[in-house]
């Protein structure tokens, strides 16, 4: 019922509550322009050494800035600063009705992302409000991932923002073995912006337009506009036509803005959400564990993972990464811990393979148990780690420098099948035989027997010529005996005649004074067997 009533002026309301918060904001600004800032802020670990806590404490949003929670606008509910910064239409139809009622009929799973939100929202409301950008675009991480980094489509999107492998690499997002910067805090933010500020210079200043080609895809958008302006159509989000999935994307970002505006009238609680950095960056020069940099901040190993999801394996590279990211409290605490710690940093390195290997192989090389290295590196049963992969090994006295820039951000590993070793063999064609004809007979795959001699799986052969296949050393290539028809046709006597034994390697060259021998071949005709000659097999 409480949804129902908060649907009969959306727009006004939404108004209404924006001057409420405009307000707000505007009076708590005021007040802290009258107060001069403290010249350094209070610090929260006296431990930690001055001059690194000094640094440690600027803001990483506003270099130069230092970071003070008693300053008056921290105090502002960064709910509010959201509201008095919403500039897009508003939407008003069924579907936003039908979003609305989703969102409102779970209070459990809105109270989940809005806790998960709270960790990074303020990091994505500076970013958004610096670049101009309407606030609407500080909730689309709502949309896309109910805010958890650890997303994954079915289509392979990545992370808070829903990055596609490629869209993420046009932006700088690196990913490889050691992180995928898709699932960074800093980093997908940053790109998702930027992709966002080209779509919308790309579709005019349209942010309904943008929005929907950051769903589907700019090519896909721009050809539906194109379509519309051929037809003589509107091109207005409303007006193209597109999937159910982007048709319904603007109407679940619009039922958010709602919920946001007014919580009180779809019988949602948000969390209060402060209006200063959650987080901050911290430096490091040296490759650690991610147990140890969690030990030394303080953090169990799950939360310092919140905060620091990119990571795809337990070591930080410092080359690569060169920042943590950790609450405000824990940041110091980390800082001052560093300081004192006295032992190893990491037990983990990188090695790159010398030579394609079997992993039981690579596993004794680098003194770890099969098993152990399969796991940690992800290495598939049946394979080969193939040459200059990188592969996750334990630091030892021989390998104990930290990663290089190179390797932490162009490491890849590359698998092979473990197969024995292939022979080349050649076959002669009969009159009609077609790819698919001589892999029936020699029980080969038609797709792979065409690949091997570069033709379609419908191609013929002429008669005599020679048809690649390929086999297992040792093993000989022979053709299925024909089944002896129950009673002799017109048709039978026309059929092509089998060949019982492969011919041997082409590969090889024939040996001086080599024979040839002879072979029965079944005639079809049922007039007996004759005989032909054929190559004698090298080996």
């Amino acid at each position: 019922m409480l949804a129902a009533c908060a649907t009969n002026r959306p727009q006004a309301d939404n108004q209404e509550a924006q001057a409420v918060a405009q307000q707000t904001v505007q009076a708590v600004e005021a007040a802290a322009s009258a107060v001069p800032s403290p010249a350094t802020p209070v610090a929260r670990a006296a431990t930690a050494p001055e001059e690194k806590l000094d640094v440690l404490l600027e803001d990483n949003l506003n270099p130069g800035e230092k970071v003070d929670l008693d300053a008056p606008k921290t105090h502002v509910d960064l709910w509010a600063r959201m509201r008095a910064g919403m500039a897009m239409p508003e939407l008003d139809n069924d579907l936003v009705r039908k979003a609305e009622d989703w969102y409102s009929s779970r209070p459990d799973y809105v109270a989940r992302m809005t806790g998960r939100g709270s960790l990074y929202l303020y990091h994505v409301v500076e970013e958004v409000q610096k670049r101009g950008m309407p606030m609407e675009l500080a909730l689309l991480p709502f949309v896309e991932s109910a805010f958890r980094n650890d997303a994954q489509s079915s289509a392979k999107a990545v992370g808070m923002w829903q990055f596609m492998p490629a869209t993420g690499r046009d932006f700088d997002l690196k990913q490889n073995i050691f992180r995928d910067d898709r699932r960074d805090v800093l980093a997908s933010t940053k790109a998702a912006l930027d992709y966002l500020q080209r779509l919308n210079k790309m579709f005019d200043g349209d942010w309904q337009l943008a929005l929907a080609a950051y769903n589907w895809g700019q090519g896909n958008v721009s050809k539906a506009v194109a379509r519309n302006q051929k037809a003589g159509l509107p091109i207005d989000y409303d007006s193209l036509r597109m999937p159910d999935e982007t048709r319904y994307y603007l109407p679940k970002l619009q039922a958010v803005k709602n919920i946001l505006m007014r919580p009180e009238a779809f019988g949602i609680e948000l969390p209060a959400v402060a209006n200063h950095p959650y987080f901050l960056s911290v430096n490091i020069d040296r490759d650690m564990d991610v147990a140890r940099a969690a030990q030394l901040a303080e953090l169990d190993e799950e939360t310092f993972r919140q905060f620091n999801p990119s990571m795809n394996k337990p070591v930080i590279l410092a080359a690569s990464s060169g920042q943590l990211l950790l609450p405000y409290d824990n940041a110091s605490t980390f800082v001052a811990n560093l300081e004192k710690h006295r032992g190893p940093l990491a037990s983990w390195t990188a090695w790159v393979v010398p030579r394609t290997m079997k992993p039981a192989d690579a596993a004794k090389q680098v003194g770890m148990n099969e098993t152990g290295l399969r796991e940690i590196n992800r290495i598939p049963a049946r394979m080969l780690v193939t040459k200059g992969s990188t592969l996750l090994v334990p630091r030892t006295a021989e390998r104990d420098r930290d990663v290089s820039e190179h390797l932490a951000d162009n490491a890849s590993i590359g698998f092979a099948p473990d197969v024995p070793p292939m022979r080349r063999v050649t076959l002669k064609a009969n009159k009609g035989d077609t790819v698919a004809s001589v892999a029936r007979r020699y029980r080969l795959g038609t797709t792979q027997l065409a690949q091997w001699n570069r033709v379609s799986t419908k191609a013929t052969f002429k008669p005599g010529q020679q048809v690649v296949a390929y086999v297992r050393e040792g093993q000989q290539l022979a053709a299925v005996e024909p089944s002896a028809p129950s009673k002799p046709s017109a048709k039978s006597t026309k059929s092509a005649k089998v060949t019982r034994v492969a011919s041997s390697a082409a590969n090889k060259p024939a040996k001086a004074g080599a024979k040839t021998r002879s072979a029965k071949v079944a005639a079809s005709d049922g007039k007996g067997a004759r005989t032909v000659a054929t190559k004698t097999a090298l080996r």
